[in-house]
């Protein structure tokens, strides 16, 4: 009895070991080396998105989405924002300020509490502002007490932007949608958003030569407050300017700014400033957002 339950046990275990072996050969079989997962899946499912799929950032510019905004459509976007803001003119502050002209407004000026956060971010509410505050909120001023999540979808923005636009005495008239680069064309850099309140410490770099306080005197460079908007090398109380940067014409802006803060030998040469320049592209926007939030 003993020798025959030896003998099952040993055909079993060996049966065992030719099933294992028939595996592993039909396994690398059908294998055929393949280890990684197919490039194509064998079937797709309606609706769902693979891995390496999709996914990608819209690179639709903004002014696209509010060439095409519908100010009905933002006036019912507008239900999100009404249990906390008023929007006709003269309405009272609730939980947050109303909101009648904010476009074109300077940020964090109507008559509202407003968390240090948002009060230290200067600049005005223009269309590039207005919409990373919307998109969201905390991200734009960490600290802020704004508890809305955000809008993630830029047409629903837009919307909402040209319907408080119309809520004003002076709306801002509508960005110029860009023109699409030329084909084999490099994209352009994304615009940097300057932060004041960092601005305002990087200006320490400059503070040796520019005072930067209202009625401030000129020093070894003319005193900078409210200079956007100006003739490049006029004003400023009489600020003697060297030639090469009177000569230069044109107006400081954004643009102007920026070049002259990256580099002041190359953008006029000849001129009598001796900084050599910011190479840091978010310093210069912050620098820039803070030189226009003083007036």
């Amino acid at each position: 009895m003993s020798d025959r339950f030896n003998t099952i046990a040993g055909w079993t275990l060996f049966s065992g070991i030719v099933l294992l072996g028939l595996s592993a050969v039909s396994s690398r079989y059908y294998e055929g080396g393949k280890n990684e997962r197919p490039e194509k899946m064998g079937f797709e499912i309606a609706g769902v998105v693979q891995e390496g799929e999709g996914g990608g950032k819209d690179a639709t510019p903004f002014e696209a989405y509010l060439a095409k905004a519908d100010i009905a459509k933002g006036e019912k976007a507008f239900a999100k924002c009404a249990s906390c803001h008023t929007i006709d003119q003269g309405g009272a502050a609730g939980l947050g300020p109303n909101l009648w002209g904010t476009l074109g407004a300077n940020v964090a000026s109507h008559p509202f509490a407003y968390s240090d956060a948002l009060k230290g971010k200067g600049g005005k509410w223009d269309w590039t502002s207005m919409s990373a505050w919307l998109e969201n909120p905390a991200k734009y001023a960490p600290g802020t007490k704004m508890s809305f999540a955000g809008l993630s979808d830029p047409q629903e923005r837009a919307n909402l932007m040209v319907y408080l636009n119309s809520k004003s005495a002076s709306p801002l008239p509508l960005p110029a949608v860009p023109e699409a680069p030329a084909a084999g064309a490099a994209p352009e850099a994304a615009a940097v958003v300057g932060d004041a309140a960092k601005g305002q410490k990087s200006f320490a770099k400059c503070a040796a030569c520019h005072t930067i306080t209202p009625g401030g005197a000129n020093g070894i460079g003319p005193n900078l407050v409210g200079v956007f908007g100006e003739g490049i090398g006029q004003g400023r109380g009489g600020y003697a300017f060297s030639d090469a940067l009177k000569g230069k014409g044109g107006t400081w802006d954004d643009a102007t700014m920026d070049a002259w803060l990256t580099d002041p030998a190359k953008f006029a040469p000849g001129n009598k400033m001796t900084f050599a320049g910011l190479a840091d592209a978010q310093e210069r926007a912050n620098i820039i957002a803070y030189l226009k939030s003083v007036k």
